[in-house]
């Protein structure tokens, strides 16, 4: 019989612990990312810890107290577009305060191997909607928001990166030889994307909202 590895079968007594649904939307060599809805329970979990950093994605709002194994205890607040890191380790119980709420979570694999930010960086381009939330060695998060009918100029974007779609977008992305690629989605869907260079615009006359974890 094959023994499990410890901390591949901490994540899955993890992934158990929690009330509600969870699904694997995205998984390769550097990230698996989850789909989590919690139904609402405010029964307090068992003790418990996380194998690898990961990045929490609020998708609606909501209150979560966390009871660590030394006496710490947290209580994290948040909103729709609410990005948390969470670091490895920590034995903790995690209890909702509030309602249901559903979080993608980005767990870290590993460095992606590539750092480098150019002079096209969107933080550098566009710092009005591109604006750093996180900086970690490991990852980068960003928020990127545009109004209704927003043009974005050329900037690039160098990493492997998750896109989590907090809001509905429809869009046009246009890279420096003139091709043109519309862009679709709905709210909470989630994306893998590698190394780009184009200019973005925003179609629909709604604004729109995007977490993005860069991967280092």
């Amino acid at each position: 019989m094959a023994v499990v590895p410890f901390r591949i079968a901490l994540a899955f007594i993890c992934a158990m612990l929690l009330h509600g649904q969870r699904k694997t939307v995205l998984d390769n060599e550097y990230v698996r990312v989850l789909d989590v809805t919690t139904d609402g329970s405010t029964t307090k979990g068992r003790l418990h810890e996380h194998a690898m950093n990961r990045v929490m994605i609020y998708l609606s709002a909501g209150k979560q107290k966390l009871e660590y194994a030394d006496g710490r205890t947290t209580t994290l607040e948040f909103e729709p577009g609410t990005a948390h890191w969470s670091p490895a380790g920590g034995m903790h119980t995690s209890q909702h305060v509030t309602g249901p709420f559903r979080v993608i979570e980005v767990e870290l694999k590993k460095n992606a191997g590539n750092t480098k930010f150019g002079p096209l960086d969107p933080v550098r381009v566009d710092p009005k909607r591109y604006k750093v939330l996180h900086d970690y060695p490991q990852a980068r998060v960003i928020r990127a928001t545009a109004e209704g009918r927003a043009r974005i100029p050329l900037h690039e974007h160098v990493p492997n990166r998750v896109i989590v779609f907090v809001s509905d977008m429809h869009a046009r992305a246009t890279d420096d030889s003139g091709k043109a690629t519309d862009i679709e989605a709905k709210a909470g869907e989630v994306r893998w994307a590698g190394a780009a260079k184009h200019r973005e615009e925003n179609l629909s006359a709604k604004p729109f909202d995007v977490i993005v974890v860069e991967l280092k």
